[in-house]
């Protein structure tokens, strides 16, 4: 990990946190696992100001490609449950796939467990969508 930790924003981290704790149980057991991992990382994540945040961390509207060791690529970008929208390529936060990334920067292997089992993924690259201060729920 390129920082030690999970980066995020002040705001990003209160809207995390709040997300988690309205989302409850999930019944299908890799997200219920994801959610719970996420919050167990953001016990030890740097919690920083927006002018702080290097511009290569995952955040919420980042558009973000990860490849996994097993030659699979994708390229989507991290929203809130309410702006998810598979066709458009819209990722949830709180999603295996979501919550596996938030935080991470540019480079950084992440181990998570999905649906089919543990996955190694990289980081391939991390672009800034211009709506990261606008954020919503």
């Amino acid at each position: 990990m390129k920082y030690g930790s999970i980066i995020l924003e002040k705001k990003e981290f209160v809207t995390l946190k709040r997300l988690i704790n309205l989302s409850g149980n999930y019944k299908e057991e890799a997200r219920n696992k994801s959610v719970l991992r996420l919050q167990k990382e953001l016990e030890t994540a740097i919690v920083s100001d927006e002018e702080e945040i290097p511009n290569d961390i995952i955040r919420f509207n980042s558009i973000v490609t990860i490849e996994s060791n097993d030659g699979w690529s994708n390229t989507f970008q991290l929203v809130s449950p309410t702006e998810s929208n598979y066709s458009d390529k819209k990722i949830s936060v709180l999603t295996p796939m979501g919550s596996a990334v938030i935080g991470y920067a540019k480079d950084d292997v992440i181990q998570w467990e999905f649906p089919g089992g543990v996955k190694s993924l990289k980081v391939v690259e991390v672009k800034q969508n211009n709506f990261n201060k606008q954020y919503q729920l």
